[in-house]
């Protein structure tokens, strides 16, 4: 009987020591601001005083669910999807990996310099991806291409010329010409629909924690291809259409 006593007592004491903190925290005042009276709160800080008049939040952007045409444009977007999250990290690594060669070559004054350590770049780069690229298919590859220029702005076929000759370029985008691939392409969402895609699945793995993120090198407005994207495809009431499922 008495541990119960104790216990409410405690639990009283508890929430009285709660809601004078509340009170202190928090207060309210009327001002008067150009003749009108209104009521604006502040908060008490080591026994000082500030005015509350907004609170800054983190921007997010609430993306509407895409629309298609038909059940095989959403399944083409769902491997779409797979194939994008696959390739993403070598886009992102590739990006920082330029980033730091371009930073590091600034600090060497030699010709002699730049081209040993641009060099050592090349072995490390081709030693440690190159057996996980030939694991990609046609496609994978082509948007792995598109995503470098998203993420360097720069094409596939220029970062090699950069890094090598302009020879050895030719022959690395011929060979991958065999395979349906080019190295010149550049990722363009305002234009190519895929690429918009691949923007739109980009947008909602970052925002859903599922991709790390990363800020693009070339310009894009994701707002505005959405709205471009989505009115050119509305389909009139009678028609049915099918959502990607967010």
């Amino acid at each position: 009987m008495l541990n119960k006593i104790i216990v409410k007592i405690s639990a009283c004491f508890c929430l009285f020591v709660v809601l004078s903190i509340s009170a202190q925290d928090y207060k309210y005042k009327k001002i008067s601001i150009d003749s009108v009276q209104v009521q604006r709160e502040y908060m008490i800080m080591d026994q000082d005083s500030t005015w509350v008049t907004e609170v800054e939040l983190d921007e997010v952007i609430i993306l509407p669910k895409l629309r298609f045409e038909s059940r095989d444009d959403f399944r083409s977007y769902l491997i779409l999807k797979r194939k994008t999250k696959k390739v993403w990290p070598y886009a992102k690594l590739a990006s920082e990996r330029f980033e730091t060669l371009n930073q590091r070559l600034e600090n060497i004054e030699s010709e002699r310099g730049k081209h040993k350590y641009t060099k050592i770049i090349q072995r490390y780069v081709e030693e440690e991806f190159t057996e996980e690229l030939k694991k990609l298919t046609k496609t994978e590859g082509q948007i792995l291409v598109k995503l470098i220029h998203r993420q360097t702005g720069e094409t596939t076929f220029d970062l090699v010329k950069d890094l090598r000759s302009g020879w050895r370029a030719f022959w690395y985008n011929t060979t991958a010409n065999f395979f349906n691939i080019s190295l010149k392409e550049e990722y363009n969402p305002s234009a190519v629909k895929e690429d918009f895609y691949v923007e739109d699945i980009l947008q909602r793995e970052f925002q859903s924690g599922s991709l790390e993120s990363q800020a693009p090198k070339i310009d894009i407005k994701f707002m505005e291809l959405l709205n471009k994207w989505q009115k050119d495809s509305v389909q009139p009431p009678s028609a049915r259409s099918y959502y990607t499922r967010y």
